[in-house]
């Protein structure tokens, strides 16, 4: 039987900018290409888990334009329900300009636009409550996100925390309704603020500050570094698949949705989980793009 994934979070229209390398204050640099492609953090995790085999409902917002209907069209043709994507009139849909060099780094600059506008009233605690777990990320409203983590809990759902970017603290209400958080080096120095460096003792101590906080289980994803994972005291460095990256864009979300499908109630498979999450990951980076870069279920199998 599939896994039902509930995703709170973000559709973003993504504008990817490609470019040898970022330019120098004040210097102006030709650009390689420019494209348009659907993206938000909530729409590539929800992607991600579709294509690992989840049944997937989305809850988030547009705004009543034609990048909304791009998004909502987008999802639904990648199997995921968006009876719960709301239409809001009075601003416009999330938007991200993908700044990509050639070597396959990226930098990201987001307008959240009907991402930030998402209320409480777009919570539906139907969908929340038939779900295995619930995902969200930190590119929609922090009182947003908490009241839906209520309702999961309430219902003995799975929450799953991805705090990209890491724009909010981590409050002590919400860390003690998640199950597992998984920060990128970057929000975990910022959510914990220790220095996070690919060194065993410092990730040990960054995985006990998370813990600290109340969140049982960690996941510092390093990018070529592979991950760090804390369950409870156990801790262990999964080491990434070797490939050759062309753009990393939709490697952490890639990450998130496929762990989130194969995560078991208990998660006593999390080091099962996390391995095939890697292989996903692999995959996506040889690719261009955000969501057209996931793989299926299909493929990480053939991997």
């Amino acid at each position: 039987m599939a896994k039902k994934i509930v995703v709170l979070g973000s559709l973003n229209v993504d504008s990817i900018m490609k470019m040898p390398r970022m330019p120098l204050v004040g210097e102006t640099m030709a650009l390689t290409d420019v494209a348009t492609a659907p993206g938000g953090k909530g729409a590539n995790q929800a992607v991600a888990a579709a294509r690992q085999g989840a049944q997937v409902d989305f809850i988030g917002a547009v705004g009543q334009d034609a990048n909304g209907t791009f998004m909502r069209q987008t999802l639904q043709d990648n199997g995921v329900d968006v009876s719960a994507v709301t239409v809001n009139p009075q601003v416009p849909t999330g938007s991200a300009y993908i700044m990509l060099q050639a070597n396959g780094a990226n930098t990201i600059l987001i307008h959240g636009g009907a991402n930030q506008a998402l209320t409480l009233a777009d919570l539906d605690e139907a969908i929340i409550a038939q779900a295995d777990t619930l995902i969200a990320q930190f590119e929609v409203p922090l009182d947003v996100i908490t009241a839906a983590f209520k309702l999961a809990k309430t219902h003995d759902v799975q929450t799953v925390l991805n705090p990209a970017p890491a724009v909010y603290d981590i409050t002590p209400t919400l860390a003690s309704l998640t199950d597992i958080i998984l920060p990128n080096e970057t929000e975990a120095q910022l959510l914990t603020g220790i220095p996070v460096t690919n060194d065993e003792t410092v990730l040990n101590q960054v995985s006990d500050a998370l813990l600290a906080m109340g969140i049982p289980r960690s996941i510092i994803t390093l990018g070529d570094a592979g991950a760090f994972i804390a369950d409870g005291d156990q801790r262990w460095w999964a080491k990434p698949k070797k490939v050759a990256a062309v753009d990393t864009t939709a490697a952490g979300d890639t990450f998130i949705g496929t762990l989130a499908n194969e995560l078991a109630p208990d998660m006593h498979n999390l080091a099962q989980a996390v391995d095939r999450a890697s292989t996903a990951s692999a995959i996506a980076v040889t690719r261009h793009g955000a969501i057209p870069s996931i793989p299926t279920r299909d493929e990480v199998d053939q991997f």
